[in-house]
């Protein structure tokens, strides 16, 4: 066995993420405990804080589980949190992760029925503006019930699709051959010009969807991971919920669909891209394939399908059980009925969710640190000090500016958290704790969809495998969502100032 040589660590360290990016995080890990000794304990929390800021920021050089995950480890190391304190949030999150787990999971069992939902709405109708409007909409509607990310995993499977069979054909296969969609070095050049426009119609579709997610995610406990904490707290079910959200999700509702027309008719900001009748001839030939090709046994599947559906809304509506649970339900339900029986096929429906609910309990060991070393505390006394009518319109404009550059489920977490506190402390009263959870969840929801890493959806969408395939970076993102940020922002802002 011969010797290791020390480059072969470095270039296992961190993956593929660059160099530079490899040498700051080890940065990060070698200062801290430097950062400590000299500066105390209180200005090294917020350094750690702005590290794991920038290692959610930079989600396209490395994810940020295994970068965050060692800075929270060498948190709790150095005494900046403990682990009864990490164990402790993420036991007051649990059905934050059960959501996760389970309810993810359960949709991935309804992929067909909205895949074909999704098929259809594509190839039936051909106005621009109304397709948009569409896939912006259904996106919202499905997100009040299922959660965002879900959504969005089901949107980039349609693109995916979509992607890859033209992909195909403008390689010069059939549907049926097989074929590497990520590199372009097969495509005819009569297919090109072609191409590049699906790309552009596919990135403007995306982002009408992941704005859509976030527009719908905001309105229920589970359309976001933080309302279902945030619920938690304020002990609001789920029509309850819905119903004290609305002054401030409705009226953003109605802008954010607005915008989304605007943005098409004015085809600014990267929007205006169509479905060029070539590629439309070719995605309607392979639906009519798939459709002549579906068995009574495919048929009856999607019926399944719909009828979990209808029944997770009713079971979503009158809070029968957890929402965890009730994903749970819709597994073991869509799994049975439709002879998913192999451990194997099972776990493929896990694999999406699962690091994103690592990434959490990684989020928690910051909210420790900050909880322990009262990071937060001067922010949130310095917003209480205020007249009490300006409170909510503070918080709302804090936290949708740290969701816009860190992460929506993360700042929700600290600062529904340290309200609470302040509640059950005699601080505040009820009147007052439920307007400013309400100014909490808006403010991550709405703001937060300036950046990919604002947005549990949005960074899902950044990460994902269609990204490369119809070239949608951090940036071009940043500058598609600006439109919607300020729209969306100034609405939600408005209403929690003057319509709770």
């Amino acid at each position: 066995m011969t010797a290791i040589s020390m480059n072969s660590f470095w270039q296992n360290f961190l993956g593929h993420a660059p160099d530079w990016y490899k040498k700051t995080i080890v940065a990060f890990l070698v200062f801290n405990p430097v950062i400590l000794v000299l500066l105390g304990p209180t200005l090294t929390g917020w350094v750690i804080v702005l590290e794991f800021i920038f290692t959610l920021a930079m989600a396209l050089k490395c994810y940020p589980l295994q970068p965050g995950g060692l800075i929270a480890i060498e948190a709790v190391a150095l005494g900046m949190t403990s682990p009864q304190t990490v164990y402790d949030e993420v036991v007051a999150a649990f059905p934050v992760l059960l959501l996760l787990i389970f309810m993810v999971a359960g949709i991935y069992f309804m992929k067909e029925l909205l895949l074909f939902t999704f098929t259809k709405i594509l190839l039936k109708v051909r106005s621009k503006i109304l397709l948009s409007l569409l896939f912006s909409f259904t996106a919202a509607f499905l997100s009040a019930f299922l959660d965002a990310l879900t959504v969005t995993a089901v949107i980039i499977s349609v693109a995916v699709g979509f992607f890859s069979v033209y992909h195909k054909v403008a390689s010069g296969k059939q549907f049926t051959e097989p074929h590497e969609h990520g590199s372009d070095d097969s495509i005819l050049d009569s297919y090109s010009k072609d191409l590049e426009e699906f790309r552009g119609f596919l990135r403007n579709l995306m982002m009408h969807a992941a704005v859509g997610t976030a527009l719908g995610g905001v309105t229920t406990t589970v359309g976001e991971p933080q309302n279902l904490l945030i619920a938690t707290y304020t002990e609001w079910e789920f029509i309850e919920f819905f119903l004290i959200m609305a002054p401030v999700t409705m009226p953003v509702l109605v802008v954010g669909l607005t915008t989304c027309m605007l943005l098409e008719i004015t085809k600014q900001f990267g929007y205006g891209n169509v479905l060029p009748e070539g590629v439309r001839t070719i995605l309607v030939e392979f639906d009519e394939h798939q459709s002549g090709s579906r068995t009574d046994k495919d048929n009856a599947r999607l019926v399944i399908q719909a009828i979990s559906a209808v029944f997770l809304v009713i079971a979503l509506a009158f809070h029968i059980a957890e929402v965890g649970i009730i994903g749970l339900t819709i597994i073991v339900l869509q799994t049975a009925f439709n002879g998913v029986i192999d451990e194997h096929d099972l776990g493929h429906a896990f694999e999406e969710a699962l690091p994103f609910t690592a990434l959490l309990v990684v989020f928690f060991g910051i909210v420790g640190v900050i909880h322990d070393n009262h990071l937060f505390s001067p922010v949130i006394a310095w917003v209480l000090s205020l007249p009490e009518e300006a409170q909510p319109g503070m918080f709302y404009i804090a936290n949708g500016l740290l969701s816009a550059i860190s992460d929506n489920v993360f700042v929700a977490t600290v600062y529904i958290g340290e309200v609470h506190t302040a509640y059950t402390n005699g601080e505040i009263s009820r009147a007052l704790f439920d307007k400013l959870a309400v100014a909490i969840n808006t403010g991550t929801n709405i703001p937060s969809v300036a950046t990919p890493n604002g947005q549990a959806a949005f960074l899902f969408l950044l990460t994902s495998s269609v990204a490369p395939l119809i070239r949608l970076s951090y940036m071009t993102m940043v500058k598609m969502a600006l439109p919607y940020t300020i729209t969306m922002g100034i609405t939600g802002w408005l209403a929690v100032m003057y319509l709770l």
